[in-house]
């Protein structure tokens, strides 16, 4: 189940764990939102109606990782705003398949689209072989290589934020997440893939002042 980091009157941070969904359409299916409604419904007096949840950005099901979830709509419109502009930072960490020694960082630059069949993000070589794709960017570092497991630990800050552009990027340049089968892996991950979102950084909607969330994830099983 998720776990509540932070809440204030605007506010929620959570940490989601893999393989539960953000927000889902399922009738019946149980996620982030439900969840905080729930939550919100149990702690606070309400005469009528349901808490206000607002979606402020979203992980793949099988990424665990921190999420800012709005308690008031002008709260909502304000960290949206903060994801449209590239205000609020995103970082992950990742165990990839293979060896990648890069301990001074790179920048990985695609140009990504989502195929209307399989659901699936694509990489094209250039912005001309499909109207429907566009520049993804972002810049990973080496944190630790399992030599033992042929495996490596990623840090990886996103610069823009395309659909599922982390697991796309990696599998394109040979090395795919664990447990990321959709994506080329061969190794399987419990629950999910193992890829979180480990730091979250933003301005608060109400004060102004600048809020970050730090939650430790371990790959090394």
């Amino acid at each position: 189940m998720p776990k509540i980091l932070f809440e204030d009157s605007s506010i929620i941070i959570l940490s989601k764990p893999a393989g539960f969904a953000a927000q889902s359409a399922n009738v019946g299916q149980k996620d982030c939102v439900s969840f905080l409604k729930e939550h919100l419904a149990a702690s606070t007096s309400r005469k009528s109606g349901e808490p206000y949840v607002g979606v402020v950005h979203r992980l793949d099901q099988p990424v665990a990782g921190l999420l800012v979830f709005a308690k008031t709509k002008e709260a909502a419109a304000l960290l949206s705003k903060q994801v449209q502009n590239g205000v609020m930072n995103k970082h992950y960490v990742a165990l990839v398949e293979g060896i990648i020694d890069e301990p001074d960082g790179r920048q990985l630059c695609n140009y990504i689209g989502k195929d209307p069949k399989t659901k699936n993000a694509f990489i094209a070589n250039s912005p001309e072989e499909s109207i429907q794709v566009r520049e993804a960017k972002l810049i990973y570092r080496t944190d630790k290589i399992l030599r033992d497991k042929n495996e490596t630990i990623l840090s990886i800050d996103l610069i823009t934020g395309r659909f599922h552009q982390i697991r796309a990027q990696l599998s394109h340049m040979g090395h795919p997440i664990v447990g990321d089968r959709r994506y080329g892996a061969a190794s399987s991950y419990p629950n999910g893939i193992a890829l979180a979102a480990d730091r979250l950084e933003f301005m608060h909607p109400l004060s102004g002042e600048k809020v970050e969330k730090i939650v430790d994830f371990s790959f090394c099983l």
